[in-house]
């Protein structure tokens, strides 16, 4: 997982903030981790402004620790934002 991604307890939950230049940059962002949602069944809390947003990745409410789907999904939004930079370049 990467090193931008904070693990907190109490409840268990997974925290990234990313930023964008711009909205639409961000907004591009939004649509692509809601299909990521789609697919894998797993739905984050977002909130977002004008160039940024915090997501927040909480462990199941029949488990109270994280698992390896939960750090999984993390992976595969680092990824989306990183294909979404390097097409940038």
């Amino acid at each position: 997982m990467n090193a931008n991604w904070q693990e907190r307890q109490r409840p268990a939950r997974l925290e990234r903030r990313y930023e964008f230049v711009t909205y639409n940059d961000l907004s591009n962002f939004l649509e692509q981790a809601a299909d990521l949602s789609e697919r894998s069944g797993l739905y984050p809390d977002l909130g977002f402004g004008k160039d940024y947003v915090n997501v927040t990745i909480h462990a199941d409410q029949d488990d109270p620790e994280l698992l390896a789907h939960h750090h999984e999904f993390a992976d595969q939004l680092e990824q989306l934002k990183v294909t979404m930079s390097a097409g940038k370049e």
